[in-house]
């Protein structure tokens, strides 16, 4: 089977060729764009399965270039930049990034968010009628039809916030999702008690799923930012 297609936008050629031998010496094939306006033409021409994107692009901001793709397609997008404040990871998270690298970035981490992003697009392509399917992950287990999820052979008692937020993340695998998507999704609303809530919930969640929360296995903190729910073999 093929590896999956992947459009890398970089203006800067010497990161451009890191990344491109890097893609190269492990099977993955790849296109490239320089500017804004060349990467959202070729992701619409080309359909590719990954996306690594800039933000600080020559004509557009890579921010713009994340809503323009959104309004058609999902396709999975890693931002890889320079900029290095919670305030930007969220507001390229928030415009429907999937995950994000900080230049200088080493080229096994590189490989790894790739491989991370890999199984989420498998998951994605193999699910199939999702409410009515069973979720594993490790020895995580969430039945949505019958609205429970177990550890192993224990069912998990969890209050309906818990149990959402449960099925948000698991929907989500790989993806960090932001403080303001999980409140929006769970609450419909983004007020600063929302978050102070969302930490309790977390917080009581990881008692009932994690052996032990100070070192999480399945849901992982991105302090400043939000969660993500990692893929446990």
């Amino acid at each position: 089977m093929n590896k999956p297609l992947i459009l890398v936008v970089e203006d800067d050629n010497s990161v451009k060729n890191l990344i491109t031998t890097t893609l190269k010496a492990h099977d993955y094939r790849y296109l490239t764009a320089q500017n804004g306006a060349s990467a959202i033409l070729e992701a619409s021409s080309h359909n590719p399965d990954i996306v690594l994107l800039d933000l600080g692009l020559p004509d557009i901001d890579g921010v713009e270039v994340i809503k323009r793709i959104r309004t058609w397609s999902n396709m999975p997008i890693i931002v890889i930049s320079a900029r290095s404040e919670d305030t930007d990871k969220i507001d390229a998270l928030d415009a429907g990034a999937d995950d994000y690298l900080t230049k200088p970035f080493s080229v096994d981490e590189l490989l790894a968010r790739l491989r991370v992003t890999q199984r989420r697009l498998n998951m994605m392509q193999n699910e199939s009628a999702a409410e009515n399917s069973v979720f594993t992950n490790g020895k995580l287990k969430i039945d949505y039809a019958a609205g429970c999820a177990y550890l192993g052979d224990e069912e998990l008692h969890l209050t309906p916030i818990e149990y959402k937020l449960l099925c948000l993340f698991s929907k989500n695998v790989g993806k960090v999702l932001t403080h303001t998507f999980i409140t929006q999704s769970i609450w419909g609303s983004t007020w600063d008690n929302d978050i102070a809530s969302l930490r309790v919930f977390m917080a009581t969640l990881r008692k009932k799923l994690e052996k032990d929360p100070d070192s999480p296995q399945y849901i992982q903190t991105h302090i400043g930012v939000g969660y993500r729910m990692m893929k446990v073999e």
